[in-house]
Order: C-alpha cells, then structure tokens, then sequence
C-alpha cells in the first residue's frame, strides 16, 4: 500500500493538529478517553503513571500558552531586567532592533533541517523500508523496544528524521502486533527527540558552534569556533548516548503492557497509512517534473561538491549545517527519484517550519538585549559564585533542563543560554566543547513531556500530547538521574582548552 504523509501545522503546545495524514477512516483521539474500557491485569502498573502524565498534560493544555508567546515573555522579561541594571530604555530598544534579524541564516538553516528531514523520511524507498522493518517485532513488548531503538538510532542522524521515521514505523507496527499498546508505542516513538537526538549530527547547538557564520558576533567573541570534534566527536559524548539509549530502550520494553486494550483501534485509527502514487504526466509541458536524469544530474553534482569537501577537511571538520542541509536535500531528492515528487514532499513539510521562521528573529532579538547590556555579564559572574570548578556542569545540566520546559528549542535556548553559559566556563576553565554537550543532553530531556515538538509525531499517530506523556514522565524520571550524574563524571576526564583568538 502507497501512502502519503503530511506534517500538521504548528498550534501550539497539547493542541491538536489542523492536518494530519491522509486516511480513509479515522475517529478522534477523545473516542477512547484513558477509562473508557476496562484495562488489561498486565496494563495496570502503568497505569498510577499514566494517570499522572495525562494530569500534567491536561493541566499544561489548559494553562500553557503557545511556544510563541513564551519567547514574547522571555523579551519582555530582559528587558525588564536590563533597566533594573542599569542599561537605558533608548538603549535596550537598539540592542533588541540590533539582534532582531541576526539569527537569519540560522533559521533557515533549522527549517531546512526539518525539510530535509521530511523528503528523506517520506521517501518511497524509505517507506518501503519502513514496512518491511514492521514485520520484524512479534510482541507487544518486543515492538516497543524496537520502535524506540528506530527512534533513537535515526535521531543521531537527525531529530526530523526520527519524528517522521519512527512515526510511520508505529503506524505500521500496530497494524500486524495484536494487544499493543498505543500509547507506550507512540511514546518510544517519540524517545529519539526526547532522549540522544542532541548528541548526534543534527545538534543545533553543536553545529553552530561548528559554523562561524551561523553565530552572531557577540558569541563568536566570546567562544570561538568549536569544531565537531571537540563536542560530538568525543568519546565521552559517544558514551553518553550509547548509555542513554539502552537505558530509554530498557525502560521502554519494561513499562510497556505484555498485553493491553488501550490498541490503535481504540483510539480511532483504525486504517493504515494512504499514499497516493505520483499522479500521471498530463501535459507535454510536464515532462521535465518527471524525467529522473534531471534529479540525477543536480544530486550527483551536490553529493561531488560535499565528497571534495570532506576529503579536503575530514568529516567532522567538514561537517556544519550548510554541508549537512545540502547532504539531505540531495539525498532527497534521489530518493524521490523525479522532481515533481520531491516538490510535493517539500510542499507537505514547509507548515512544520512555522514555529522556526517566526519565532527565531525574535530569540535574536532576546540575544541582542542579553548580550549588548549588562545581563549576560552579571549571570556569567553569578555562574561563576554559586558554582565551582567540579560542580559547574551540574548546574549547567539542571539549568538548562528546567529552561528547556519554557524555551523548547535547542537552538534558539542556546542562542539565549550560551553567553553567559560559555563566558562562565571560560571563567572556570571548563572545557567549552563539553559544556555545548551538557547543554545538548540536558536540554532534550524536557521534551519528553512538552509537547511542542511532538506536534509532526501526533499529527502521524493521530493522538494527543497526553495520550504520551505518561510514559515520558518515567523515562525523564530515569535518564534525568543519567544525564546530570554523566556530564558530571566526564568533564573530569576533559582538560581546559582556551578558544583561539
């Protein structure tokens, strides 16, 4: 069976999508409220959990605003702050006006990630794949691990990737595993995003520091380049991951029921995927959308251009997010095969990138007010007070992890995060490419229960952010305890290294 996906467009955080996959029967999610039926004897130790996830989820939804409006509160925030300092009202309007549009090609960079991410992942060669690999896992249990390993696994190539790819991959494991739990496989969907997906080549905060052109100047000053192999390149980071996602994928397999009511069918999706095959060639005007060699001709050029740059500086030296971006979209659209099939793919993700093109020129404008007055100064210097050498990347880790829950993006988070974080460590000489690391294994564990960047995940399963959370309440609970206690223990195998001039 053909079938076509498309990423809903952004409502904010528990809101439902607008769009979702095309289907021929799907009732909504609310059909199958948490009590409806009377759950399975193996379902019920999950149950006190889950119970308290959909309470955190319903009160989020009820309360939270948008993503949106937090980056409107966080500017008034600082600038409010900056007048408290010292800095003048005329003044802080100029850095806020100054830092604006100074994360541009960041942000287009970030929504091409999610581009090229989607052509990949939608793919028909991908989606062949993904159907075979449905067939692999015979238990309930075994189908939730294996989701979860796809997740994390596809999330170190890219976090766009692991939503639309692990996605899909659920929506075809339940359709040939009886008694399995929605939920608990929705939610190993979604463990790449919430887990390791930060550590892996897709990191924003890596890859801009790996990208002078990508960091406004203010940063730049401050920290230097910091090439890949310095952040994800090491051992240490390398370890983090492989640590984290047997653990994910442990937890994962144990909390899930043996057996439950709480199936696909319960919840109203009842039908699997329906992608429609590339309409026919109706006009002679037409017929170059649809000649393959074109696609051929452009990805062979690309894909020549990227192989001269790796030989010339090496992987991890030549990997940055112009080179990671150009990669996908060539590989896209091979995998498309012909143009007017990638142009499609293309078109059915742009309304994911919403939420980045809006609110990135005003994380710049955050950046402009923290950086130009006094704030990033007097934080750095109260970093530096409260914390020591040895104890400074715990502080990170917490810190970044409580401002993931209200600034969920860990690239404009870091934009916001990594002056006053960075000019603190070189103040305690910690090593500054192990700090961008806390930084990334820290700031993913929130989005285990926000819901913000579940939005392309929910649209595919057709749930909603609750139906999810219960199991990334245990999963943040254990790796929580990870993260901290690992940034700990591996910064004493770094040494300080001072940024070059």
């Amino acid at each position: 069976m053909k079938g076509r996906v498309f990423i809903p467009p952004h409502r904010g955080p528990g809101g439902e999508p607008a769009r979702g996959i095309s289907h021929r029967a799907a009732a909504p999610a609310d059909a199958a409220p948490d009590d409806a039926a009377p759950p399975h004897v193996s379902d019920s130790p999950a149950r006190g959990l889950a119970r308290l996830g959909i309470a955190l989820a319903d009160w989020s939804q009820r309360w939270f605003p948008d993503a949106f409006v937090f980056a409107l509160l966080a500017i008034l925030i600082v600038f409010v702050a900056g007048i408290f300092l010292g800095a003048g009202v005329d003044n802080l309007i100029r850095y806020f006006g100054e830092g604006f549009w100074s994360l541009i090609p960041f942000t287009l960079q970030m929504a091409l990630i999610i581009i090229g991410s989607y052509v990949v992942a939608a793919s028909p060669p991908v989606y062949r794949l993904i159907r075979w690999l449905s067939g692999i896992p015979r238990t309930p249990r075994g189908a939730v691990a294996f989701v979860a390993f796809f997740s994390m696994a596809t999330a170190l190539i890219s976090w766009g990737l692991s939503l639309i790819f692990s996605g899909i991959l659920a929506r075809e494991v339940v359709k040939k595993v009886a008694r399995l739990d929605y939920r608990a496989v929705g939610a190993a969907a979604y463990l790449g995003t919430g887990s390791i997906w930060a550590l892996g080549f897709s990191s924003s905060a890596a890859l801009m520091m790996a990208t002078p052109s990508s960091m406004p100047a203010g940063l730049l000053k401050i920290s230097g380049a910091i090439p890949l192999r310095q952040t994800i390149g090491t051992w240490q980071s390398v370890a983090t991951a492989l640590i984290l996602a047997i653990s994910s994928i442990t937890v994962a397999y144990f909390s899930a029921p043996a057996a439950s009511t709480k199936t696909a069918e319960s919840f109203g999706v009842v039908q699997g995927l329906e992608i429609p095959r590339l309409e026919k060639r109706s006009t002679p005007g037409e017929w170059l959308e649809y000649a393959p060699w074109l696609s051929i001709l452009i990805a062979a050029m690309g894909l020549a251009y990227l192989a001269q740059i790796f030989v010339a500086r090496g992987p991890l030296a030549a990997l940055d997010l112009n080179t990671y971006n150009l990669l996908f979209l060539m590989v896209g659209l091979l995998l498309h095969w012909r143009p007017r099939s990638f142009i499609r793919a293309v078109n059915d993700a742009v309304p994911a990138t919403s939420g980045v093109l809006i609110q990135f020129p005003f994380y710049g404008g955050i950046f402009g007010i923290v950086t130009m007055s006094p704030i990033a100064r007097l934080l750095a210097n109260f970093f530096v007070r409260v914390s020591a050498h040895g104890t400074y990347p715990v502080l990170v880790a917490i810190y970044s992890a409580i401002l993931g829950m209200f600034v969920p993006s860990g690239g404009g988070k870091w934009v916001i995060e990594a002056p006053y974080v960075l000019q603190a460590a070189k103040d305690l000489r910690v090593n500054l490419g192990w700090v961008v690391q806390i930084y990334n294994a820290s700031e993913a564990l929130p989005n285990l229960i926000n819901p913000f960047w579940m939005l392309p995940l929910l649209g595919i399963l057709k749930v909603r952010a609750r139906d999810l959370v219960g199991y990334g309440l245990l999963q943040l609970a254990v790796n929580s305890v990870l993260v901290i206690f690992l940034m700990w223990f591996f910064a004493r195998t770094f040494t300080y290294v001072a940024p070059a001039p």
